[in-house]
């Protein structure tokens, strides 16, 4: 048995202390995060370990590897010491998915089955457009592709977050790729409800289909690389990891220039380039992570998902 090492746990948050939690504790020079959090959750009688955030002293960052080591993690080794914090009640990253993807899709079927009445002014007649039924078929292909990576590919590193955030994360989802997209692109006097010409109509489908194809493989991939309930991490090769840090995050954004060619529209413009904002500092967090983790091992990308732009 490994020999014990004692470590103080401090309050991260002076005003929202945990109450009871002990000035310290003793591991084993293998105890992970996550056995931590249980060691921690049980003494201050908190029933789901999720709850306790735990903080390197120095960085004041969280540990958010659960399967890391704690001895291996240098400011807590060095100080003997880890900062704690209760981060309310949580929600699985699973199911926040699961309800981020659904909301598009239920409301762009909502946003046909409503048309009379969302676009009562309009002129008639009323009924789609070949383009806005392909606008449609996009949308929801895509997000139940999403829905199906969810429930049976990705293979998530934290278990759980903060109940809070599935609403902020919804936000986006449904108020931009659903609301804003939907009432937009199936309107009467949209671009695409107007549309004549089916060339660029061939010409966004293939593009969308043939980097939907290739995300889905590049997120398979990520997948396989890691082991089921593991946090572990490999070095990335192929499928347009030799170019840019993040090749799901660059076919994900073409998916979604074919959509925009489809169907001429605006909305979806800035549902995309919102998203793209958000994805940019993500990939370079993995970059970063990469660099730091296999050091000269890995190949450093001037790109994380733009050849030539970001």
């Amino acid at each position: 048995m490994s020999a014990l090492k004692s470590f103080k746990l401090t309050n991260r948050s002076p005003k929202a202390p945990i109450k009871k939690l002990p000035s310290s504790v003793d591991l084993t020079a293998d105890a992970t995060v996550e056995d931590l959090k249980i060691l921690i959750a049980k003494a201050v009688g908190i029933s789901d370990h999720n709850r306790i955030g735990i903080y390197d002293p120095t960085t004041k960052k969280t540990l958010k590897d659960r399967k890391a080591r704690l001895s291996e993690e240098s400011g807590v080794a060095a100080a003997h010491e880890v900062l704690v914090k209760d981060m309310g009640p949580q929600i699985a990253w699973k199911t926040v998915f699961v309800i981020e993807y659904l909301g598009p899709i239920i409301i762009h079927a909502l946003a046909l089955a409503l048309r009379p009445y969302l676009y009562k002014g309009a002129p008639e007649p009323l009924d789609l457009s070949p383009t806005q039924w392909l606008g449609f078929a996009m949308f929801q292909l895509h997000f139940l592709k999403r829905e199906f990576e969810t429930l049976f590919v990705h293979k998530f590193s934290a278990n759980t977050m903060p109940v809070f955030n599935v609403f902020k994360n919804s936000i986006f989802y449904w108020a931009l790729s659903g609301v804003l997209c939907a009432y937009n692109i199936y309107s009467p006097s949209s671009l695409a409800a107007k549309a004549d010409q089916p060339l660029i109509d061939y010409i966004g489908v293939a593009i969308f289909l043939i980097s939907e194809t290739m995300n889905a493989t590049v997120h398979w991939y990520l997948s396989s690389l890691r082991s089921a309930g593991g946090t572990e991490r490999k070095i990335p090769v192929g499928y347009g990891f030799g170019i840019v840090t993040c090749p799901n995050y660059m076919y994900e954004i073409l998916s979604w220039v074919g959509v925009i060619l489809a169907t001429r529209d605006w909305s979806v413009v800035v549902f995309i380039a919102s998203g793209a904002a958000q994805m940019g500092p993500w990939g370079k967090g993995k970059e970063k992570a990469y660099r730091k983790e296999f050091g000269d091992r890995y190949k450093k990308k001037r790109y994380v998902m733009l050849p030539g732009i970001y």
